[in-house]
This record gives structure tokens, sequence and C-alpha cells, in this order.
């Protein structure tokens, strides 16, 4: 784990002082990454949905020592991040309070929807918080700190979901399939961007125990916790990491790496789609994972 000090002398956006915006605050990969940030001595505003969660967690954060300097020092702001209105104001909430110089789109949702053609309004509410909501972020904060001048971060919560596409939640795998590209293209946009010292990055949890955790109630022996998944991102960032691959207690990221390699030779070997999960494809995948070859 990095300590503050190489933080702070490896990522200049992390200053003290500065300020730090982060979307679904209220728990998990949110939560921990605002108290992190908080213990840098950041201004830290919280995004969330309102209720009592929202108010816990911005109380948790003001027991942070480097983070009681000022009665703006933590600020939570009940957002509903899929209506552009709402970012709007988190962003001149968040301007008046210092210089943003990390914004983290980290809101998200996830329930099964059905078959593809069973539940179209669940399809949408999805993509309306985890894509759109990425979308209304950008278009709040970017602008107004590539103004600013500020060397800054722009963090956006991704899923290996949305890379390798795992049947049984297609709605959720396609609304971070479309994060992962615009993520992408944020990026390549910021880097050809004048004077810019703003960057992009694709946070990729592996498995975590947040509120998103189906079926447990206590987090399960091979899920990291949301503080692992903050300590790796931050060491990520610390190289300039673009795509930020955690993995957790059970798959390693050479496990990853292949699970990838696979499903884009779907595309270049012309085999069936999600043919991991093809009967005619299973022992192919078995002794890809096992040798690294798809020959």
């Amino acid at each position: 784990m990095p300590t503050d000090n190489e933080i702070a002398d490896a990522l200049p956006a992390l200053s003290a002082g500065n300020v730090a915006v982060v979307t679904g605050a209220a728990s998990g990969i949110g939560l921990a990454a605002a108290k992190r940030l908080a213990n840098l001595g950041m201004k830290v505003v919280l995004a969330d949905l309102p209720g009592d969660r929202l108010e816990a967690a911005a109380d948790a954060l003001r027991a942070i020592g480097p983070a009681t300097r000022g009665n703006d020092s933590v600020i939570a702001a009940a957002t509903d991040v899929s209506r552009s209105e709402d970012m709007e104001r988190l962003a001149g909430i968040a301007f008046a309070t210092g210089d943003v110089t990390i914004l983290m789109n980290n809101a998200g949702i996830e329930y099964n929807t059905g078959k593809p053609w069973e539940n179209g309004k669940g399809f949408r509410e999805i993509l309306d918080v985890n894509f759109w909501g990425v979308v209304n972020g950008v278009e709040a904060f970017a602008p107004r700190m590539l103004k600013a001048g500020r060397t800054g971060l722009i963090v956006n919560t991704g899923s290996k979901q949305g890379i390798t596409t795992p049947p049984g939640n297609l709605a959720y795998n396609v609304s971070k399939s479309a994060l992962k590209t615009f993520t992408e293209g944020l990026q390549h946009a910021l880097r050809n961007e004048q004077g810019a010292n703003l960057s992009a990055h694709l946070l990729i949890p592996g498995f975590t125990y947040t509120g998103l955790t189906r079926n447990a109630t206590e987090k399960p022996a091979g899920a990291w916790t949301g503080e692992q998944v903050v300590d790796f991102m931050l060491a990520a960032l610390m190289r300039g990491d673009f795509y930020i691959l955690c993995p957790d207690n059970e798959t390693d990221r050479r496990t990853d790496e292949l699970r990838m390699a696979w499903a884009i030779g779907d595309v270049i070997e012309n085999r069936p789609a999600l043919s991991r999960w093809h009967p005619d494809h299973k022992d192919g995948f078995t002794a890809f994972l096992k040798g690294g070859s798809q020959d």
C-alpha cells in the first residue's frame, strides 16, 4: 500500500486542500475512496441518493483527522447521477468549495433484467445510472476542470463484466461495455487537448464486497474489500495506468488476461458469441486457461 507521502509526491491532484468528488459515495468502493482521500487531507464532496446512508458516510469522514480543518471539508450532496441537472448542481457545489482535482464517477446499480426482450425499462434504468451518469458527470465537471488548468484525474468505475460480458446480467454488461468505450475515448480526447493537465482512467474492480454483492451478508473469502480496491487504484494511478485491472482473492491477473484474450478471440477466430460458455468450446477454453494458446 502506498504511503500518504508517496501518493502526494506522485499525484499532485490528490494534494491536501484540493477537492475530490465521489459519486456512489455512501457505501462500497465509493465510501472507501472518499475516506482515503479525506485521510490525504482533501476536501471531499460525497454524492449519492438522499438518505441515512449518505449522512452516515459524511459523519464517518468528518471523524477523520485531516478532514476536520473546516466546515466545508466534507459535503454530502444528495444526487441522482442519471439527471444531468443534478450533476450540474453537484459541480456548482464542488467548485464553490475549491479546485476540483479528482472526479470519481463510481455510482452504479445492478440487477437482473431478465431476457433481452423482457425488460426494456430495466435496461434503460441501468444505463441511465451506469453509463449516462458518467457522461453527465464528465459534461458537468470536465470543462471546468480543463479551464482551471490544474493537474486532475477523472476515474470511472467499470467492470470486468463490461469486457468478458458473461451471460446472466446483460443490461449491466452493456452499461459497463459502453462505459469502457466512453472512457477510452475520453482519455484520447484529453490527451489531445492542448494544454490539458487532466487524464481519465478506467477502474476495473475484481470480485469486491459492496452493496451490489449478490446474496452476501458478509464478505466472501474470495472477495476484496473496497479499501483493497482503492489502495490498488492509487498505486496504479501513481504508475500512470489507464486500465486499472484489479485482482481479488480468487482470480489473479493472469487468469483475467486469459479470459479477456479468449473473449476477443471469439471475433478473431469467428467462434460463436460468448463461446466460453458454449458447449462446443468448453473444453477448448479450459485448455486455453491451462496453456494460454487458442490453437
